[in-house]
């Protein structure tokens, strides 16, 4: 559903996306902080942003970690690096979703809530996760719930791109 780049600075990232693919239009998300966030088995506060655009059927995010935290973004890139750093699914089960990549070699790395933490596992409150799928593809998955408001937020991001004239590339959500 995703491919998500890290980047230095995600303006200008989101502009030369638009400039040589035409993707866009870009929504700015800046600063977002977490709930709790748990990477490689203990507490990290990462703080990051982002740029959401759509390129044809897939939504392209162009991220940046605002602080040094540890964190799946800081596992494969410094602040100045840029490069793929996930393609992103939504799942039915996350505990499934995470049992299924760890048999297959790919463990889980990051487990992310938006809201107070109840548990990693059952009955679970992850709304985002990343999986080290980088032996593999050389890149990590994120999975997410599947949720109205997700899938929401995933068809505002397509349908403004549907018909765009190109103007107003930078968007704040």
């Amino acid at each position: 559903m995703q491919v998500a780049y890290h980047v230095p600075d995600i303006r200008k990232a989101a502009l030369r996306m638009h400039q040589i693919f035409g993707a866009g239009p870009f929504f700015v998300n800046e600063n977002i902080t977490l709930a709790w966030a748990e990477h490689r088995g203990e507490s990290t506060d990462f703080v990051h942003s982002s740029a959401y655009g759509q390129w044809g059927s897939i939504m392209i995010e162009c991220f940046q970690q605002e602080n040094e935290a540890k964190s799946p973004y800081r596992d494969m890139y410094g602040a100045t690096e840029e490069g793929l750093h996930h393609t992103a699914i939504m799942v039915d089960d996350m505990k499934q979703a995470i049992e299924h990549f760890e048999s297959k070699g790919m463990p889980l790395v990051t487990s992310c809530g938006l809201t107070e933490r109840r548990s990693v596992l059952a009955e679970t409150n992850i709304d985002f996760a990343f999986i080290d799928a980088r032996k593999l593809l050389g890149h990590m998955i994120e999975i997410y719930p599947k949720t109205d408001g997700l899938e929401g937020f995933y068809k505002m991001i397509y349908n403004a791109s549907v018909n765009w004239s190109g103007e107003d590339i930078l968007r704040s959500l």
